[in-house]
């Protein structure tokens, strides 16, 4: 057994056993092990045994954790194996309900992102009223998510920077490579300064946009409920606009197009089933017979890059969109942070076959979307 494997051993045993090993065992949990075990003790500090044997810390951490804090700790933490158990033991052995039978909690706390991802994880366990109560406020956090987002999608496709200078000296037009070229003689080597005798700036025109097809495909495994609910309110944004055709796309191991359901991004984000295993070469198969016009269509492939399908026919399947004139672009996250955790192996074997891979805000994808069809 390699260290690296007794060290994984001793940390399962650590968060099994609880801290009272911990100068057994040598403290053997990290930051992350660390996190797993205050959302276990939240959970399972409760059992009526162990307080009786007065094994619960009498800490406030515990006391101070909301259930959707929780719910969100629990799905950042643990593989949705382990996920479906605790919440299963949440709800039915802790009777910890709050989420998905009392409309008070719900009615109390202010919508948010957080609070919309533990709606959509927890939406097949609510009874009708709470249903309803959290619908109302899905849409609430959408519509503040869709004011923000148009914003930035209208400002990025009402020009292109054309390729020719402009007389209009804007900051949102500066040409920088353009100007340092033209006025490299004035570089000050000692200074370390280049100086600029003339900036030089794009024009903005209006773009006369050919037909291109935008063909957004999301997981919507457990782990991707952030990237679900901002390519739900993306596809929304971009449904209306000229010279575009949006498709969305969810999956697991099976296919769903929900592009019928883009524009009412709420009920979309209702009918999700978060979970599942994964089959990301079967959703791109999808997405090429979607495809009108190859030389006039962006694949958006949202996915944390865990294939559970056929590894080989997902890059084969990549790489003959990408042969056919297709944009294909891997997005490991999509959403205000854009910091993923993802299987870098694939993603590097897409990039290797001409898919531009990375993780984008929704700005920046509306910004990229705008600037591959305005070219």
């Amino acid at each position: 057994m390699s260290g690296a494997e007794g060290r994984a051993d001793l940390s399962r045993w650590r968060l099994v056993l609880g801290e009272a090993t911990d100068t057994a065992l040598g403290s053997p949990l990290g930051a992350e092990g660390l996190g797993q075990d205050a959302a276990l003790e939240w959970l399972y500090g409760r059992d009526p045994q162990r307080i009786q044997r007065g094994e619960r810390s009498g800490g406030l951490g515990a006391s101070q954790l909301t259930s959707v804090d929780w719910l969100e700790q629990v799905h950042t933490l643990f593989p949705q194996r382990t996920i479906e158990r605790l919440e299963r033991d949440a709800v039915e052995q802790y009777g910890i309900e709050d989420l998905v039978t009392d409309p008070g909690v719900l009615s109390r706390v202010t919508p948010n992102a957080t609070l919309l991802k533990a709606v959509l994880r927890t939406k097949h366990l609510m009874n009708p009223e709470v249903l309803a109560l959290a619908r109302t406020m899905v849409a609430a956090v959408v519509a503040e998510m869709m004011q923000r987002l148009a914003t930035t999608v209208r400002q990025a496709f009402s020009g292109a920077r054309a390729r020719h200078p402009s007389q209009v000296k804007q900051a949102s037009g500066f040409d920088v490579h353009r100007t340092i070229r033209a006025n490299l003689a004035h570089w000050d080597a000692e200074q370390k300064r280049l100086g600029v005798e003339r900036p030089y700036f794009f024009s903005r025109q209006r773009r006369s946009l050919d037909r291109w097809q935008i063909i957004i495909v999301v997981d919507q495994s457990g782990s991707m409920a952030g990237s679900v609910i901002h390519a739900a309110v993306t596809a929304g944004c971009l449904w209306n606009l000229p010279g575009i055709r949006t498709h969305l796309v969810a999956f697991d191991t099976e296919v769903v197009d929900l592009t019928s359901d883009v524009t009412d991004p709420v009920d979309l984000l209702m009918k999700v089933q978060l979970g599942g295993g994964t089959d990301i070469a079967k959703a791109v198969r999808y997405a090429a017979q979607l495809i009108d016009n190859p030389r006039r269509a962006i694949v958006v492939l949202i996915t944390d890059f865990y294939e559970g399908g056929d590894p080989v026919a997902l890059v084969r399947g990549v790489s003959e969109l990408v042969s056919g004139g297709s944009i294909v672009l891997g997005l490991a996250a999509l959403d205000d942070a854009a910091a993923p955790a993802y299987d870098r192996d694939i993603a590097q074997r897409l990039a290797n076959v001409g898919a531009h891979v990375g993780a984008m805000t929704p700005g920046e994808l509306a910004e990229f979307i705008a600037e591959a069809v305005g070219r």
